[in-house]
């Protein structure tokens, strides 16, 4: 027998009278079928009416969703796109409730009682981390480099590296990104080698602006040549033209990381000269989705003044959860990210604590930085391993809360580093529901 509970469920999530339309839409279904004398599922009629219930909830969970869940990320993959990426610090998200149930100051001056700018907080801080005249934030990082590309480049060419032409997650294609903001692709080079000699052969009084892309998770290897932000931004000067750096992944100072070593933070790229940096909030930095801008502030101006940037601009939720990162980057705070690179003596201790709940090993496992970072560079390390195959991660994922991990040689890994210290006990709760739930 299905329990109201699951009817009460789908009332809270659909609303009383969706529901209802969809009922009667099955029971007509079903008296449909027995005027017409075809079998019903189900011993008597009392099945078939419990069966229907079933399919109607399983249906619209389907069609409708049924709502973002908390899930526990026990992969080692830190920024994993599919589960949100980046997690916001607790203290943080636990701050956001009362900026969101009620009024804010988002953009009113309480000292002066008038009209105030959204931006003001969120570009000061990002000013004061990275060291840049001018900075904005739009949705995300598509949106400011879509932002910028229209600003100034919209009408004119853009000198872009063939070997920096990509594709990201979801179809982020730099020519389609280019060719929706106006603007004229403009390759040079190889993809294997590019050189400055490329860049200057390719200047005409059509360009606007040179742009450089980091790679993400896309690499050549082997006979490769690229050129050097410092370079670039010599020819820039030259033609008087900006530079722009799609650094991608928020890094906004260097991290000692050895995972990170070589990858250029918007701090390093301002101080080489580029004109303009721009990344994602939801990556490195270890904040909400947001695309953030910074450099000189003429042209961070223009791309303000843009018309476009309305329809760019995020609300008070990512300012908020923005505002409070930034602040805690400022001030040297620990963030979740740092859980990749744990005290070894400390979180040894927890994996034993954890291993003796679960009845599972201690083995060695490699954990990633994930979203398009340092995808050749894992982070060594140890983990959970237990007895497992598909069938069991499909039992953690339909568990509450749903734990995510994966099989290594017919074991379930479950790696701690991606998991909040604070949810060990939720997660032996699932895993353990999980294993009783395939022994039985």
């Amino acid at each position: 027998m299905m329990a109201a509970t699951d009817f009460r469920r789908l009332i809270g999530l659909y609303g009383r009278d969706l529901v209802r339309h969809r009922l009667r839409q099955g029971l007509d279904e079903l008296r449909q079928r027995l005027a017409e004398g075809e079998p019903v599922r189900g011993e008597d009629l009392d099945d078939a009416v419990e069966t229907l219930k079933s399919r109607l909830v399983a249906a619209m969970e389907e069609e409708l969703g049924g709502g973002l869940r908390r899930v526990l990320n026990a992969t080692g993959i830190f920024l994993h796109t599919n589960l949100g990426r980046a997690p916001l610090p607790r203290p943080i998200a636990q701050g956001l409730p009362p900026l969101l149930d009620a009024y804010c100051d988002l953009e009113f001056d309480l000292a002066s009682g008038r009209r105030g700018e959204r931006n003001r907080r969120a570009e000061s801080l990002l000013e004061a981390v990275t060291g840049a005249a001018g900075a904005l934030v739009a949705n995300n990082n598509a949106g400011a480099l879509v932002l910028v590309l229209s600003a100034l480049a919209r009408g004119g060419e853009v000198v872009v590296s063939r070997g920096e032409l990509v594709e990201i997650g979801g179809s982020f294609r730099i020519p389609d990104i280019l060719e929706a903001a106006g603007a004229t692709l403009v390759e040079v080079g190889t993809t294997n080698r590019t050189r400055i000699a490329d860049y200057k052969r390719a200047i005409s009084e059509q360009t606007r602006l040179l742009l450089k892309v980091h790679p993400s998770n896309y690499r050549v290897s082997g006979f490769v040549e690229s050129v050097e932000i410092e370079a670039l931004v010599e020819l820039g000067r030259a033609h008087d033209l900006p530079v722009l750096m799609d650094e991608g992944s928020g890094l906004l100072r260097p991290h000692p990381a050895p995972q990170l070593a070589g990858h250029e933070s918007f701090q390093e790229l301002l101080a080489a000269g580029c004109d303009l940096v721009c990344g994602s909030g939801d990556k490195l930095l270890g904040g909400p989705q947001a695309g953030l801008l910074v450099g000189g502030r003429e042209l961070v101006d223009r791309c303000r003044r843009h018309p476009l940037y309305r329809a760019l601009r995020p609300d008070r939720t990512v300012f908020a959860a923005l505002e409070g990162v930034l602040r805690m980057h400022l001030a040297n705070e620990p963030l979740p990210i740092d859980r990749l690179w744990p005290d070894p003596r400390l979180h040894r201790s927890r994996l034993e604590e954890v291993a003796a709940c679960l009845g599972a090993q201690i083995v060695e496992a490699e954990a990633f930085l994930g979203g398009g970072a340092a995808p050749e560079r894992p982070v060594a390390g140890a983990a959970l391993a237990l007895p497992g195959d598909s069938s069991l991660l499909e039992r953690l994922r339909a568990g509450e809360p749903p734990v995510v991990g994966y099989i290594n040689e017919g074991r379930l890994i479950l790696d701690l580093r991606t998991v909040d210290p604070q949810d060990d006990e939720l997660l032996v709760r699932a895993v353990n529901a999980a294993t009783a739930s395939a022994a039985g």
